[in-house]
């Protein structure tokens, strides 16, 4: 019976959500009342989210938050509960994979009209930063932590071979005269796309030449017909192939085995000078690897160099947000507007969300981390400079879309088939995914 109304719950969820976000109320003040705040976490963010809340409520005398928390699964269960019993919360911890379906089902509340009332302050927000949280023309969530892809890369590799690397303005042609030299002088190879890398890569390309990686319905590939992008990518896919013949790239079938930890990684173990990841995983690398790494920027297509549109961009590692339901919307505010950009507040989480996005708080912060969070820090700040807006979350089947277009990348990585069949194949593959 448990079992049967779990699968009812989850089944009228997008009907309640819709019903709930219909009932919006009009915002109360702020001078007291009783707000309700949910949050996915860890023991370290439970103990630091909650006392940041005692803090916000021992100064604004009057104000009571009620906080839940419970693991990332759990979450989610318990809100969708929460919906059927026609009882949310007012302030949210939202996920980017998510956001767009509360957003659908007017679950959220537009944050922007706070801004211009003084309740929430972006002053010192950028619009990389704050574009994670746009939606349908509205400001539905607020970074809580930035993420950008990314170059991790062994220093101690580029220096034996005598390569120096501008990040912020070398090219995939640059990227692999860099590839040559190293294997040439150290014998060290070079990591290609795999795993899940190939994606962030491809999307990468395919926004310099200005589509997303999904297109607006999510039901193709968004540079599907972008001629340009198109063959960025089959150039990607040709340099690969010539460092392979050169002997310079790491084994791809090897680098398609998905679910290693840190320590099993080739570059950790000294087999490839470089890995593409999220900065984020930055520090689980040079703890592994027990050495100095660097972190790059991703580099350009030949054809475009660095300029906007930029393939990077700086992705939440997860966001706050309003729900419509909060009968002290003022409050609700006030409150997201401590989280975020408090000083005080944010010298409790100390970041343990991810590099946040005031530029006072990252600065405030950067020297209460340690060196390699702060390493990470600087990245950010370096890669927001070459960064664009974000674009909407992945559609519903887009890891099921991924995962078909793995099977043509490893046959062209293996010399099965040419770049051109890879190229093509992939965008058939994932598009007869997306268009069911």
């Amino acid at each position: 019976m448990k079992k049967i109304m779990v699968i009812l719950v989850i089944l009228l969820l997008p009907a309640m959500l819709f019903a709930r976000g219909a009932d919006q109320k009009p915002a109360s003040g702020a001078g007291g009342g009783t707000l309700r705040f949910a949050w996915w976490g860890n023991p370290t963010r439970d103990e630091r989210t909650l006392q940041l809340v005692r803090l916000f409520e021992q100064k604004n005398q009057g104000v009571t938050v009620e906080t839940e928390t419970t693991g990332f699964g759990g979450y989610w269960d318990n809100l969708a509960a929460q919906a059927a019993a026609g009882n949310l919360p007012d302030v949210m911890q939202q996920d980017y994979a998510y956001i767009g379906q509360y957003n659908s089902r007017n679950m959220l509340v537009d944050l922007a009209p706070f801004a211009q009332k003084g309740l929430i302050d972006l002053s010192k927000w950028s619009d990389a930063g704050l574009s994670g949280g746009r939606l349908g023309g509205k400001l539905i969530g607020l970074n809580l932590g930035v993420n950008a892809w990314g170059v991790e890369v062994d220093p101690a590799v580029l220096q034996k071979a005598g390569v120096t690397i501008t990040d912020t303005s070398w090219t995939w042609k640059d990227f692999e005269n860099a590839a040559l030299q190293i294997y040439q002088r150290t014998g060290v190879q070079t990591m290609p796309t795999g795993d899940s890398t190939y994606y962030q890569i491809f999307e990468n390309i395919a926004r310099y030449f200005g589509s997303p990686m999904y297109s607006a319905d999510g039901r193709s590939l968004g540079y599907t017909n972008n001629a340009a992008a198109l063959a960025g990518i089959k150039e990607l896919f040709d340099m690969m192939l010539r460092l392979k013949a050169a002997g310079a790239l790491y084994d791809p079938q090897d680098a398609f085995v998905a679910g290693r930890a840190f320590p099993e990684m080739p570059l950790v173990q000294g087999k490839t000078w470089n890995n593409w990841n999220w900065s984020n995983q930055h520090v689980g690398y040079v703890a592994a690897a027990n050495r100095p790494l660097d972190f790059y920027v991703c580099p350009a297509p030949a054809a475009t160099g660095f300029k906007a549109p930029f393939g990077t961009y700086l992705k939440p590692s997860m966001l706050i947000s309003m729900l419509s339901n909060s009968k002290n919307q003022d409050l609700a505010a006030k409150f997201i507007n401590f989280f975020v950009n408090d000083i005080d507040a944010n010298r409790i989480l100390l970041a343990e969300r991810g590099v946040p996005i005031p530029t006072n708080i990252m600065q405030d912060l950067a020297s209460r981390v340690d060196p390699n969070m702060k390493y990470t820090f600087d990245y950010i700040t370096k890669a927001t400079t070459v960064s664009s807006a974000i674009d909407p979350p992945d559609p519903a089947r887009a890891g099921e879309a991924r995962n078909e277009m793995i099977s043509p990348i490893l046959d062209c990585l293996m010399g099965r088939i040419s770049s051109d069949v890879a190229n093509t194949r992939m965008v058939q593959a994932a598009n007869a995914v997306l268009s069911r």
